[in-house]
């Protein structure tokens, strides 16, 4: 009796390279797609939680933060911004901080928010912004989140 060697042939073995590669080639765009979209997702809900910090620091002390580290700290600012952009005073009874433990970066650009304490020609005062020009994946520009 003869036994028959049980190996692949060099056809065999191609071909099943052949075939991961090209599921590799149709996952790969899916999965950056797919990370590129929980980044830009990541960005609006840290807009959301930092936009509601400034609100409560407004609410309580009627001027928004001199600058976004101002919602971190343990004892109050000695002052903050109007809506139009002047230096006002801050009582610190008035003030319930911190609004925020940690202030999170733009997790797509890796730096920290665009934060508005001028008008600059428009009332911008107390807007905060990422950092990251251009379009998201949808075609929607960064500065409009």
């Amino acid at each position: 009796m003869r036994r028959k060697n049980s190996a692949f042939t060099l056809a065999e073995m191609m071909t099943v390279v052949g075939i991961m590669a090209l599921l590799t080639a149709i996952a790969t765009p899916q999965f950056m797609g797919s990370y590129q979209r929980s980044k830009e997702n990541s960005l609006k809900s840290d807009l959301t939680v930092v936009r509601a910090a400034v609100q409560m620091f407004y609410q309580d002390t009627g001027t928004y933060p001199n600058a976004l580290t101002d919602l971190t700290v343990t004892t109050a600012p000695i002052n903050g911004k109007s809506r139009t952009g002047s230096t006002v005073s801050i009582t610190a009874i008035d003030w319930r901080g911190p609004y925020i433990v940690t202030l999170p970066k733009d997790p797509i650009s890796d730096q920290e928010f665009t934060y508005f304490t001028t008008t600059s020609g428009a009332n911008l005062v107390g807007t905060v912004r990422s950092s990251m020009t251009g379009n998201d994946s949808t075609g929607i520009a960064f500065s409009t989140y």
